[in-house]
């Protein structure tokens, strides 16, 4: 693979936004009917999109500011647990032990989420105040291939409205024939041999990436 290098310009000579007036006069103002979409409680369309959707990116920040956008997915239906019309829970699974974003909750509790069915174009956005529960009754209901979580994310919703698709249709992003995964960005395994102290070869680490790692999405059976 050619590495890829652009030469940054000079950025005095960019033209950059710093007022809100001036962000408006590029982009316009909403029309009404999307300026008034938001809502403050779940609706049964807000709930069926919950119970189709098997994946999300979950937003947070700091109490610096520093940010963090976490992908969490399971089978549809599995994803999302609707407590009331004004609260959710996200199961957390085993994974890199980071915590990155669990780290911001702790110190900001406000959360942006956007729930994705896979073919659609249209997204449901939620945005709330979360905190992280050990353990609940509710819990019985986030068993997947019997394991329980280990941790969720309790989300007190704030915001709720559904996005346009117009991003999914310009990247194209559900046509199969734009696919080439691995056409362009060299495999898994290419990836951590090169950037991350692994410790192990590059054959190791197809083998990590393989079959076993599918088979440990949920824990030790």
């Amino acid at each position: 693979m050619v590495p890829y290098f652009h030469q940054v310009d000079d950025p005095r000579q960019w033209q950059e936004v710093t007022e809100v007036d001036a962000l408006v006069a590029l982009l316009g103002e909403p029309i009404p009917r999307v300026r008034d979409k938001v809502r403050t409680t779940l609706n049964d369309l807000d709930r069926a999109w919950l119970a189709a959707s098997p994946f999300c990116v979950m937003a947070t920040a700091s109490s610096d500011g520093s940010c963090d956008a976490s992908p969490k997915g399971d089978p549809a239906g599995d994803l999302v647990h609707v407590l009331d019309d004004t609260m959710i829970a996200i199961a957390e699974r085993p994974g890199n032990r980071r915590a990155d974003g669990y780290r911001n909750i702790l110190e900001n509790p406000h959360v942006g989420l956007n729930f994705l069915i896979p073919g659609r174009g249209d997204t449901l956005r939620i945005n709330g105040r979360a905190r992280l529960v050990a353990d609940a009754p509710f819990f019985d209901e986030l068993v997947v291939k019997g394991h329980r979580p280990i941790l969720a994310v309790v989300v007190d919703v704030d915001e709720v409205f559904s996005h346009c698709s117009k991003a999914f249709l310009r990247s194209g992003i559900w046509v199969p024939e734009t696919w080439d995964p691995d056409g362009k960005i060299p495999r898994r395994a290419v990836i951590a041999h090169t950037t991350e102290q692994t410790g192990l070869t590059l054959e190791e680490l197809d083998a990590y990436y393989g079959e076993q790692y599918s088979q440990g999405l949920y824990g030790t059976p």
